[in-house]
């Protein structure tokens, strides 16, 4: 398969983005204060080193396996581990780290949903479409973590 330079382009930035995603993920597993938080970033970080594969293997003239509708894992269900309004340091850094990585995942989303228009290939755009509806749903866990301890208004 023969990429256009446009097309190895925009691969070459999701590899960037995905790389940016799996060393936030990785720092912030280790930095966050709640246990649930840190196994969500670590379950994240796991998925952005698949999509990172993918693009790695895009760029390496791979065909992406078509039929990638694996089902996601179910969603976590958090407990409440802060209580809303809470002055607590540990909950200010934890709400600092979601945000951030909530951001990023809105970012990368956003960049994914318009490089699927710039591909020839049905495999490739259907390989960008599923890692564009994974960034979705890691962006709706992190705000479901957000939610449910009052870091989210």
């Amino acid at each position: 398969m023969t990429l256009t330079e446009k097309e190895t382009m925009i691969l070459s930035d999701l590899k960037s983005q995905e790389q940016l995603c799996i060393d936030k993920y990785s720092r912030y597993s280790s930095e966050a204060h709640d246990t649930q938080l840190c196994d969500l970033f670590s379950r994240l970080e796991s998925v952005e080193r698949t999509h990172l594969n993918t693009i790695n293997g895009m760029l390496s003239g791979t065909a992406p396996k078509t039929g990638q509708s694996s089902k996601p894992a179910p969603a976590p269900k958090f407990k409440s581990t802060y209580t809303s309004g809470s002055t607590d340091a540990a909950m200010k850094d934890d709400c600092y780290l979601c945000t951030d990585a909530l951001a990023n995942e809105k970012h990368v989303s956003s960049v994914y949903d318009m490089s699927v228009f710039e591909f020839k290939d049905p495999a490739m755009r259907d390989a960008l479409n599923h890692i564009q509806k994974e960034e979705q749903q890691h962006g709706k866990m992190i705000y479901d973590y957000m939610a449910a301890n009052g870091m989210y208004s």
